[in-house]
């Protein structure tokens, strides 16, 4: 378990690991930033992202990196969260599926959920989950199945509240676990991305997962030999996408890179494609349009609030076919994408860290003002708090 270095915070942020970097990861560094408070995590898994968190957290235990299967993965680390005392924080956030079980054990005066999704293992994607488990293990796995189930329940009953990434996971988190939650969208630094001249290619950034319908789109690509795909991600199904595509040149494979060539690369390509199975939020596209370049997307999840059709992109319908996506990338000319800058880059505002900050500052302050963990006079503030985009209360 890793722990925080120097003398503890008020706050403390609990995320389940740090595998690599996704929006959950950086989420979490959000709201560590955003509370000040304590970053705690389960393990954390390779030298690069050991190297970016060296800052924020102390020693590193890696035990349950290491079991053989994700679900014992989960199972160990919900059991070390339990024991976890964190009473000696204010204020909690958890983030994951292992992390809200900490308040099950001892959590702290004011513990509040960040929901990227109820995890799709329990509930809407159990069967497709179920189906990769060695048939031998799956006894054992239903079992554990059933305890997180009923541990997960449990927890998202005792916060104080829930916050939903999404308008998709509050709908989620309604009809699975009849549990009503707050949305915030995930922040996302809209600042630090702006539009280049563009290039000759279109750029994909979502993890290389059966989910993630990368395979569509390389498909796709490979019936267009005169147009350029880049992959910038990396993940279970890189070697086998990889094959498929050895003997196209116009298809490459970049695996994960830093942000300052992810910015580079964003800012030069025509347009995204980003086409997950009922994605949960989705930071890349806003990313996209903060770096003024549209999205081909398809019409579920996360994406229907995030993209416009017609505007800053193209949602294609959920059961896409190969020639859907090679249709929209003909219709997404250098040109049209152009078109789109300025419509992209207003919508991705909405969506910024400064906005993030300010409506969880503002739902914080309230919360802790309640349970009386500030001041009354922060009430006033809580009240201004969008506007303003104040530091912490408390």
């Amino acid at each position: 378990m890793l722990k925080p270095q120097g003398k503890p915070a008020c706050n403390v942020v609990l995320h389940d690991h740090f595998s690599f970097f996704g929006g959950g990861e950086r989420v979490a560094l959000a709201l560590q930033d955003v509370l000040r408070a304590d970053l705690l995590t389960g393990f954390v898994h390779g030298r690069h992202t050991r190297a970016l968190l060296d800052a924020r957290l102390g020693g590193i235990g890696i035990t349950a990196a290491r079991l053989p299967l994700p679900l014992l993965r989960v199972a160990y680390l919900s059991a070390r969260f339990r024991r976890l005392d964190l009473r000696r924080y204010r204020i909690g956030v958890f983030a994951g599926n292992a992390a809200p079980l900490a308040l099950l054990g001892r959590p702290p005066s004011l513990s509040l959920i960040y929901c990227h999704t109820p995890p799709r293992y329990l509930f809407d994607q159990r069967e497709h989950y179920r189906s990769r488990i060695p048939r031998p293990l799956r006894p054992l796995a239903g079992l554990l199945l059933r305890q997180l189930e009923r541990g997960y329940r449990e927890a998202l009953q005792r916060a104080d509240l829930v916050i939903a990434n999404s308008r998709t996971i509050q709908q989620r988190l309604r009809e699975f676990l009849g549990v009503d939650s707050q949305v915030i969208h995930p922040p996302v630094h809209t600042g630090s991305l702006r539009w280049l001249s563009p290039g000759d290619y279109y750029l994909s950034t979502a993890r290389l997962d059966p989910l993630k319908r990368v395979e569509r789109i390389v498909e796709a690509f490979l019936h267009m030999p005169d147009k350029r795909l880049v992959v910038v991600s990396g993940g279970r199904e890189e070697a086998r996408l990889r094959r498929r595509a050895r003997h196209a040149p116009n298809i490459v494979f970049a695996g994960w890179v830093g942000d300052a060539e992810l910015r580079e690369l964003l800012g030069r390509c025509i347009a995204t494609l980003y086409m997950p199975v009922d994605e949960d939020f989705g930071i890349s596209p806003v990313e996209s349009m903060a770096a003024g370049k549209p999205v081909i997307g398809v019409r579920e999840g996360g994406l229907r609030e995030t993209v416009v059709h017609g505007s800053t992109g193209w949602l294609l319908e959920p059961r896409l076919e190969t020639g859907d996506v090679v249709a929209a990338v003909r219709a997404c000319t250098a040109e049209r994408a152009q078109a789109m800058r300025a419509a992209c880059e207003r919508r991705a505002l909405l969506f910024s860290d400064k906005v993030f900050e300010a409506r969880l500052l503002a739902t914080v302050n309230r919360l802790a003002a309640d349970k009386g963990l500030a001041h009354p006079s922060m009430r006033a503030e809580a009240r201004t708090a969008v506007a303003t985009r104040p530091r912490l209360a408390f």
